[in-house]
Formats: C-alpha cells, sequence, structure tokens
C-alpha cells in the first residue's frame, strides 16, 4: 500500500477549530528536546507523581510498532474534526456499530503526553473513506477524520463505529500521534477475533508481540461498546 502524506493542520484543536502546525522547526536540536522531555516530565509530577516512580522501577516501556499512513490520510479536513466521527456538522452517522476508542498516550518512560494531540480516520461502514483516491464515496455524515488534544492525563476518547472491511484490508482504525512541532507515531489498530485479520498483508507480517499491541477487544461498558489502544511514543 502506498504511503502519502496529506496536508499538516495549522494548530492543534480539540473541536472544529484550525488543525496544528507540523512543519520541521528549526529549533529542534538536542537542547529543543531536552526541553521538551523536561517539560513533559514536570507535567506528570504535578498530576500523577506516583506514575513516575512506577514507570522506573518497570523499566522502559515498548514503543508502539508503526505502520503504513495508507493512501486514505485526508487531502482536505472536515470542518468538523473532533472527537465524535458521528456527527458531521449538523448531519447524524447512524450506520454501523457505534463505539468508543480510548486509551492513554504516554513516552516510554510512562508520563503522559500531555499537549500532544491524536488523530485518527477510518472508512464508514460501507468501506468507503473521505477521499478522492477512493472516489470520495464516503457517506456525508460519516465525519470520517478527528482529533482531540490530550490533557494531563495523556487521555483521548473518540466517538465511532466499530471498524468496517473494505476490499484487500481487515478492519482497522488509522491512528497519528503529533506533537505541535513534529509527528511521532503513525499506525493502525485492528480488531482482535476478526476473522479478516489472518489474510490482511500488513497485519500477517507483524510479530507476535506486536500484534498484541496493535490488536484489541471490543467490549460492553456502561455507555457501550468500547476499545482501550494504549500508545507508546518516543517523545
Amino acid at each position: 500500500m502506498p504511503t502519502r502524506t496529506g496536508p499538516t493542520p495549522s494548530s492543534p484543536r480539540p473541536c472544529p477549530s484550525p488543525g496544528i502546525d507540523t512543519r520541521p522547526s528549526s529549533d529542534s536540536g538536542p537542547t529543543r528536546r531536552r526541553l521538551l522531555r523536561q517539560g513533559l516530565w514536570g507535567s506528570a509530577l504535578v498530576v500523577a507523581p506516583a506514575l513516575v516512580p512506577a514507570a522506573l522501577a518497570q523499566g522502559a516501556l515498548a514503543p508502539t510498532p508503526r505502520q503504513t499512513e495508507g493512501p486514505y490520510y485526508p487531502v482536505r479536513f472536515p470542518s468538523d474534526s473532533d472527537g465524535d466521527l458521528l456527527r458531521n456538522g449538523l448531519m447524524r452517522y447512524v450506520d454501523g456499530q457505534p463505539v468508543w476508542v480510548e486509551g492513554r498516550v504516554t513516552d516510554t518512560q510512562g508520563v503522559p503526553l500531555a499537549g500532544g494531540t491524536v488523530e485518527i480516520w477510518q472508512c464508514d461502514a460501507d468501506g468507503h473513506y473521505h477521499h478522492p483516491g477512493d472516489g470520495d464515496k464516503a457517506a456525508p455524515a460519516f465525519q470520517g477524520f478527528g482529533r482531540v488534544v490530550l490533557g494531563r492525563d495523556g487521555r483521548y476518547r473518540f466517538r465511532t463505529i466499530r471498524p468496517a472491511p473494505y476490499t484487500g484490508r481487515t478492519p482497522h482504525i488509522h491512528f497519528k500521534v503529533r506533537l505541535p512541532d513534529r509527528e511521532l507515531l503513525t499506525t493502525q489498530m485492528y480488531v482482535a477475533g476478526d476473522p479478516g485479520n489472518a489474510n490482511d498483508f500488513l497485519w500477517r507480517r507483524l510479530s507476535a508481540a506486536e500484534r498484541a499491541a496493535l490488536t484489541v477487544p471490543f467490549s460492553p461498558s456502561a455507555d457501550g461498546m468500547r476499545a482501550e489502544f494504549a500508545l507508546v511514543v518516543q517523545a
């Protein structure tokens, strides 16, 4: 599957406002990275000091495996780009199975990625993306792309549909994690137990440990079906 990079939003936002600027920064050398790490540690110490010694005791966490962006990263972002993919403006999407997809983003020491952003994009229940390469055939009411800003605890939450298959691919959701000045991770989340996984060319290439990291169950919860997908980045 070819990899392409779509347009970069201009500023982070949890709801439909301008995107984020991910152009390379001229101030991205070792000093910049050191200050960034110190800032992330400072946020975690204020919010959840108990997490730091626990993470240190356990050692470094394994980074989430990277996967291809695929050909359908948006070339233009919907005016409604918040965390609810079942509403696109005033339209409501009623096809597919509604689910919550949520989790926590940390660095390899277990420190929450406060202030980062998580993006997801996926096809609609009929297997179509909002993308000219797919004929722009996705249902207008399905937002198809969402972005949320991580709080101090590093958690994110999206309202969307259980991912659907399309020709050649097992059900999956694309993920991208960013800081304001750079992209940290692009990967895909798969559905545990889906019969299409064993025939998917990307899933088959994963090791057992990588499959365990990227393949998650959807389970009943008090407010509907949900999947918990933890992300670990090298910040």
